[in-house]
C-alpha cells in the first residue's frame, strides 16, 4: 500500500485516512500501526475477549483485517505482541471525531487556543466506559508531517502521525496518558526535512535543559483559597488605591541556605518573599517574566514556552499555591509579560514547520538586532491569537493582577533601534507598526472586558499618545503606563554633585507638565542597576554619608511625586554592588546601620504612602497636585502639596537637595492651623544626620509661594520632609 513506507518513514499527513476502523455492516476493516509488532489481536473493549487477529501488511509494521462485532459505539482494543511482551493497547486513531473537536471553534475568540490547542485532557467512550485521554493539537500549516513523541513511544516518531485539518493545525487524541507525561512534537518541512524536535507551543508544562520537553498539565488539580481577594479587587477602583511594586526576579532574590539546591522554590518564596513584602508594606509584586525560557542570562526576557511557568521553581501548581498566597496576605501579583519577541531555540517558535510561523519573514520586521530575537508577525491572525490568548491565560488560570507589558516601543514603531534602510515604512510611509497597534489594542480590550479587576502596565519609552487611555478614546487601552520620562530625568539630576543641581533645576519639575497626560508609574527597575550602570545608591555624589543621604532624599520625593511606585530589589537596602542574576541581593548588608536604616524608610514610606490617601487618591488627576515652589533653583529646593479626592486632607512634601540645612525656612500653606512633621528622611532611625528641627509648627497669616499662610521649618541636609495639618 502506498502509504506504508510514509508511515515507515514519519511522513504519513493522513493517517485517518490509513489507521483506524472503517465501520461496514458486520464491524469494521481495522488497520493499525505498531512498528516493532509481530502480531495484532482485536479484543473487545469492555470483555477483553478476542474479536480477530489482523494480518501484517509485509514487514512494514501496518497490520489490517475485518473484525465482526466492532462498532462505534463500543470501540476496541487491541494486543501487540512484541516478541515475549504483549501490550494492551486502545487505538488512538478510532477516536478521529474526538481528534477534529479540537480545531471546530479554535479561531471563534481568542481563549479557545488554550482551551483546545496543546495537550487538554478529555475523556473518550471505550466499551460504553469513560476513558481518560489526551487531545493534542499543535498548528503547523506548512509541515509535510508531524508525530507526536514522549516517554509513552520512546520518543519514536513512526509511532504516532498527526493527522493534518484543513485550518492547519495537527491533531490526535491519545488514551491512557496522563498528567505529568513527557512530549514534544516531531515535524518536517514542506521537503520533508525533519526539524529540531519542538516543545509544545501552548504546553502548560515545561522541562528544562536538556530535554526542554513539554508535560502534560492538568489546570483542575488545583483549589484556590483567593475568593476573598478577587471579590475585594473587582469592587475596587485601581487608579485610587495605593500601589507600591516589589518587581522581583526569583533567582536572585535570595538564594537557598542548602548549597545543593540552586534557587528558592515557589513554595518557599511563597513563605519567604511573601512574609518580607508583608513587613515592607508593599501593595504588590511585580516578577520579572516568569514564562519558560531556556537561558538564565535573558532574566526570562528570551522566553519560549508563552504559557508554562518556568519550571526552575516548581510545578505549574506551585506557582499557583505563590499566587494563592500573595493573595490571602492581600498582595497583589503582576507579572512580565513579553510579546514582542522571542529567541531562536531550536526546540521553540522559530521557523516552527520549517517556514515562518509565528515571525515576519522579512528581517527588516522580523529580526529584532538589540536582543538577536524573533520578532512576532502581528499582522497574522493566528498569531494575534496565540499573543492575546496567551494574555487571557494568565489572568484565568494563574489568577494574576496585571501583566506589565515588556518594550512596547519596540513593537509600535517599524524603525525601532535601526537604521535608514534596516526597515520598512507602513502602507502610508510612516514607522509606525499598524499591525502591532491594532493587536494590542485587541489584547486590552480582551483583558478589561473580561478581567476587568485586573490591569495592563506599559513599559514605553516614547511620546506615544493615549497609551494609557481607552481604545474608544483612540488610545492603546493599557491601564497604566511607565513613566520613563521621570526616571530618566530625576536620576539624572540627581547623580549630580549638589553643588550644580541648581543649573539642573527642571529636571526634577518638568514631570509635573505630563503628569497627569497618562496613569502613571514611577520606576527604579532592574533596567536602572545592570549594564554598568551600579546600584541605585553606586549613582548617588558624594561620601559615603552623602551618597545615603541623596538616596533617601531622592526616595521620599519618589513617594511623595503623583504616580504608582515601583522599586526593584535591593534598591530599599541600599546595594553596594549592581544587579546580578547569578546571586542574591546582599542581605549581609543589614548588619550595618546605614543599610538597615535605609531599609527601615522604605518600610515607613511604604506605611505613609498608604495611610494618606492624598498621596495616592490623585496619582491620575491633576486637581490633586499643586506646587508651592518649583522655582526655587538656588537653594534647590522643591516644594508640592498633595490633596485627597475623597476629602480636604493634604500633605506637603518638601525636598533638599543640597547638604545645606535650611534654618527658618518659609512655606507657603492653605490654610490655618497646627501642621506637623510625619517623615524625616534625615532622621537617625534612617542613618540621618538627625539634624535638629521642628517637629508642629502654627501657621501664621503670612501670605507666602502664593499661598495665603505659611509655616516656618527646618529643612534638614539632603532630606524630604512630609508636613500634615493635624
Amino acid at each position: 500500500m502506498q502509504y506504508e513506507g510514509q508511515l515507515a518513514k514519519a511522513e504519513c499527513s493522513q493517517p485517518f485516512s490509513v489507521l483506524g476502523p472503517v465501520y461496514n455492516k458486520n464491524g469494521a476493516e481495522v488497520k493499525v500501526w505498531y512498528p516493532g509488532a509481530t502480531a495484532i489481536t482485536v479484543i473487545d473493549a469492555k470483555s477483553k475477549s478476542p474479536l480477530g487477529r489482523l494480518s501484517a501488511v509485509e514487514s512494514s509494521g501496518l497490520f489490517k483485517g475485518q473484525v465482526d462485532g466492532v462498532n462505534p459505539d463500543t470501540g476496541y482494543r487491541y494486543i501487540a505482541e512484541l516478541g515475549h511482551e504483549a501490550l494492551e493497547v486502545c487505538d488512538p486513531y478510532q477516536f478521529q471525531q474526538d481528534a477534529y473537536h479540537a480545531v471546530h471553534f479554535i479561531d471563534h475568540q481568542p481563549q479557545n487556543l488554550y482551551r483546545q490547542a496543546g495537550a487538554q485532557l478529555v475523556t473518550v467512550n471505550v466499551g460504553g466506559e469513560s476513558v481518560s485521554a489526551v487531545r493534542f493539537a499543535v498548528f503547523a500549516p506548512n509541515a509535510s508531517a508531524v508525530s507526536l513523541i514522549g516517554d509513552f513511544n520512546c520518543w519514536d516518531g513512526r509511532c504516532h502521525p498527526m493527522q493534518k485539518t484543513e485550518l492547519g493545525y495537527w491533531v490526535l487524541v491519545i488514551p491512557g496518558l496522563k498528567a505529568g507525561e513527557r512530549y514534544k512534537y516531531q515535524l518536517k518541512d514542506a521537503h520533508g526535512h525533519q526539524l529540531p524536535h519542538k516543545a509544545d507551543p501552548i504546553g502548560f508544562s515545561a522541562e528544562q535543559y536538556p530535554s526542554h520537553a513539554s508535560r502534560i498539565y492538568d489546570h483542575a488539580q488545583y483549589e484556590w483559597g483567593d475568593a476573598e481577594w478577587l471579590n475585594k479587587a473587582a469592587s475596587s477602583n485601581k487608579y485610587q488605591q495605593p500601589m507600591s511594586i516589589y518587581e522581583v526576579h526569583l533567582g536572585s532574590w535570595k538564594r537557598p541556605r542548602d548549597a545543593q539546591q540552586r534557587y528558592l522554590t515557589y513554595r518557599e518564596l511563597a513563605e519567604e518573599l511573601v512574609n518580607y513584602v508583608l513587613e515592607m508594606g508593599y501593595t504588590h509584586i511585580e516578577l520579572l517574566p516568569i514564562s519558560e525560557y531556556p537561558f538564565d542570562g535573558s532574566w526570562g526576557y528570551q522566553p519560549v514556552g508563552l504559557f508554562a511557568p518556568t519550571s526552575r521553581f516548581g510545578s505549574p501548581d506551585e506557582f499557583k499555591y505563590f499566587v494563592d498566597t500573595c493573595h490571602q496576605a492581600g498582595i497583589g501579583v503582576i507579572i512580565d509579560w513579553v510579546p514582542a519577541h522571542f529567541p531562536e531555540d531550536g526546540h521553540g517558535l522559530a521557523r516552527f514547520d520549517g517556514t515562518h510561523v509565528y515571525e515576519y519573514e522579512d528581517p527588516r520586521k522580523g529580526w529584532h538586532p538589540d536582543w538577536n530575537s524573533c520578532i512576532y508577525d502581528f499582522g497574522k491572525q493566528t498569531v494575534r491569537q496565540f499573543l492575546v490568548a496567551n494574555a487571557l491565560y494568565w489572568l484565568e488560570h494563574f489568577h494574576v493582577d496585571g501583566l506589565r507589558v515588556d518594550a512596547v516601543a519596540s513593537m509600535l514603531y517599524l524603525d525601532y533601534s535601526r537604521n535608514d534602510g534596516e526597515w520598512i515604512p507602513n502602507v502610508d510611509g510612516g514607522n509606525e507598526n499598524y499591525e502591532a497597534i491594532s493587536l494590542l489594542r485587541w489584547m486590552n480590550e480582551e483583558v478589561y472586558k473580561q478581567f476587568p479587576h485586573a490591569m495592563t502596565i506599559a513599559e514605553e519609552s516614547t511620546s506615544f499618545p493615549k497609551v494609557s487611555r481607552p481604545v474608544f478614546e483612540g488610545g492603546l487601552g493599557f491601564g497604566f503606563k511607565w513613566n520613563m520620562g521621570w526616571m530618566h530625568d530625576s536620576l539624572h539630576y540627581i547623580a549630580k554633585d549638589p553643588a550644580y543641581r541648581v543649573y539642573h533645576h527642571g529636571e526634577m519639575t518638568f514631570s509635573m507638565v505630563y503628569a497627569f497626560d497618562e496613569n502613571f508609574v514611577l520606576p527604579i527597575s532592574h533596567d536602572e542597576v545592570v549594564h554598568g550602570k551600579g546600584s541605585l545608591i553606586g549613582k548617588m555624589p558624594g561620601d559615603e554619608w552623602q551618597q545615603a543621604a541623596n538616596l533617601r532624599s531622592y526616595a521620599g520625593f519618589m513617594y511623595g511625586h503623583p504616580g504608582k511606585k515601583l522599586n526593584f530589589m535591593g534598591n530599599e537596602i541600599a546595594q553596594a554592588s549592581e544587579w546580578n542574576h547569578d546571586s542574591s541581593v546582599d542581605w549581609s548588608l543589614l548588619q550595618f546601620d546605614k543599610h538597615a536604616g535605609i531599609q527601615r524608610l522604605y518600610r515607613d514610606l511604604n506605611a505613609l504612602y498608604k495611610y494618606y490617601p492624598a498621596l495616592y487618591e490623585g496619582d491620575h488627576d491633576h486637581g490633586s497636585f499643586s506646587w508651592i515652589d518649583h522655582e526655587n533653583a538656588d537653594q534647590s529646593v522643591i516644594s508640592f502639596m498633595r490633596k485627597a479626592t475623597g476629602s480636604e486632607q493634604q500633605v506637603y512634601v518638601v525636598s533638599n537637595f543640597t547638604p545645606v540645612p535650611r534654618e527658618q525656612f518659609r512655606l507657603g500653606v492653605q490654610r490655618a492651623g497646627k501642621y506637623k512633621l510625619v517623615l524625616n528622611t534625615d532622621d537617625r532611625v534612617y542613618w540621618g544626620s538627625g539634624y535638629q528641627c521642628e517637629k508642629q509648627f502654627n501657621a501664621t497669616p503670612v501670605s507666602w509661594n502664593n499661598q495665603p499662610h505659611s509655616i516656618e521649618i527646618t529643612l534638614p541636609p539632603l532630606a524630604t520632609v512630609f508636613i500634615v495639618i493635624e
